[in-house]
């Protein structure tokens, strides 16, 4: 695996995705601070330096036709979900489409890039920003949360950096496999945030908020609501979100 370590860039994803052609498969850049992070919807991303994780990761020709990408997206929120489960006995969860929670806290965001070629991928970058050693936050993000907040314990980021980008890149690479690929969206289900057969309540673009319980979702990410008057309906992603404790997330 080569690591770039940098002390201060702009983005690792801008980094990686402008770097792309020269550099090889698994490439994964460090920073200690972005000037612009960016996460899912254009949302800022707030990091102490030297206290969490932010990276991103290369990958080449990832085995999975431009029209099932979504599966990369659950590989790797899968890979980070088990990693930190195993590691630290958390019950760890992914809010949909590729959030890290524990409990109604934040742990990580994901931001996936791709660039096409044709019906092929020519390559992902997997953007991963953790919340690890950072005990207080001072943006307006609702409801971030830290591993040591959840433990009270202050970790090794460099250990859990490369158990993190093995665990990525090892199911990112058994996509090729496709029986690899069925139990993945069974495994994604499992470990959704809220999929526990009880209605929640939800939001859609124009402010309605109704009660609805997770059905499933499909090989490209669209997700099934249940409501309790037995309709159900499939949302993209940005048509609905979680509301949590007033809350919308």
């Amino acid at each position: 695996m080569n690591i770039i370590h940098l002390a201060r860039t702009a983005s690792t994803n801008t980094y990686l995705l402008g770097r792309a052609a020269e550099l090889p498969d698994d490439t994964v850049v460090l920073t200690e601070r972005q000037t612009a992070g960016r996460g899912q919807r254009g949302n800022a991303w707030e990091s102490e330096p030297h206290k969490n994780l932010t990276f991103s990761q290369l990958f080449h020709r990832p085995p999975v036709p431009a029209r099932q990408q979504f599966a990369i997206s659950q590989a790797v929120s899968i890979a980070i979900a088990r990693t930190l489960r195993n590691q630290l006995a958390l019950p760890v969860t992914i809010k949909w489409p590729n959030d890290i929670y524990v409990g109604d806290g934040k742990l990580a965001g994901i931001l996936i890039e791709s660039s096409l070629a044709g019906t092929d991928i020519a390559y992902s970058v997997v953007g991963v920003g953790l919340n690890v050693n950072q005990t207080e936050f001072v943006s307006d993000a609702p409801n971030p949360v830290s591993l040591a907040m959840l433990t009270g314990r202050q970790y090794d980021r460099q250990a859990m950096l490369h158990s993190l980008c093995t665990a990525c890149s090892k199911y990112v690479h058994e996509l090729a496999d496709a029986k690899f690929c069925e139990n993945l969206r069974h495994d994604y289900l499992e470990l959704l945030y809220r999929n526990d057969g009880h209605f929640h309540t939800f939001m859609t673009p124009d402010g309605t908020r109704f009660q609805a319980a997770i059905e499933q979702v499909a090989p490209d990410g669209t997700l099934t609501l249940h409501r309790p008057d037995g309709t159900s309906t499939a949302y993209a992603f940005q048509q609905v979100k979680h509301v949590i404790q007033d809350l919308v997330l």
